[in-house]
């Protein structure tokens, strides 16, 4: 579907949400743009927007026969498929399997200590707050989401990660952290939503030698680690593998 007459409803640092003919579908197309650090790194992958739009695919599809509520609907082309129409609710959820990154650097907890339990973070969408971390009362007072909304999100986080775990497991790639958004569509019900691609999780490869880590994420790109895209392309491929054997 050429999305060239199509109109803007939004742009993010690696998305674009177009308008649909159906009032309550979206466009989402892939960008090959990578920010960090709150945009301050920029640059731009040949390529990028469709290996992140192939496995965001794929994985949206998998949760689905999982019974997880999404808004994906159908595929469009390489770096766009169609989905339903969301309010996206203001919360990043974020799911830590092993300890990286911030919260190492807010807490004693050591880089690489795997996690006795799944901790999910819950942080406040507005770029001009630097997206704060939130405790649940918090949210609560500021009126974000229910109590019971709120409750639903994190057990379908849980359930999400538990499929994922599994799923990244069976192509040799450990699911170390992730961020997801969720959005109510047009009839009040909370799905899954954005994306779910290597720019918004760490997977770190099994198979790397000598127990270094090896990431196959934006960390690449945060930290100038290798390649992003021979990265990407890596999990592609063990997804294309995985994919057509099950």
């Amino acid at each position: 579907m050429n999305i060239d007459n199509k109109k803007l409803i939004y742009e993010g640092k690696a998305k674009k949400i177009f308008a649909n003919k159906n009032p309550e579908e979206v466009i989402v197309q892939f960008k090959d743009d990578a920010t960090a650090f709150n945009a301050a790194k920029k640059s731009t992958f040949e390529g990028k927007g469709e290996l992140n739009c192939f496995i965001s695919e794929t994985i949206f599809k998998y949760l689905i026969n999982q019974n997880i509520p999404t808004h994906y609907i159908r595929s469009n082309s390489k770096s766009s498929f169609i989905a339903q129409k969301v309010k996206i609710i203001p919360l990043e959820v974020v799911v830590r399997n092993t300890a990286y990154g911030s919260i190492c650097n807010q807490t004693n907890i050591e880089p690489g200590t795997v996690l006795k339990e799944p901790l999910i973070d819950f942080y406040y969408k507005d770029d001009n707050l630097n997206d704060p971390l939130l405790t649940i009362d918090r949210i609560i007072l500021m009126d974000i989401i229910s109590q019971e909304e709120l409750l639903f999100i994190k057990e379908l986080t849980k359930k999400i990660n538990s499929i994922l775990m599994v799923f990244f497991s069976n192509i040799q790639i450990n699911l170390v952290d992730f961020k997801v958004e969720y959005g109510r569509n047009q009839n009040g019900q909370v799905v899954l939503a954005d994306e779910f691609s290597p720019d918004n999780c760490r997977l770190w490869d099994m198979k790397a030698n000598n127990g270094k880590i090896e990431s196959l994420d934006k960390d690449r790109f945060r930290h100038d680690l290798g390649d992003l895209i021979e990265a990407y392309s890596e999990i592609s491929n063990r997804i294309k593998i995985f994919i057509s054997s099950t």
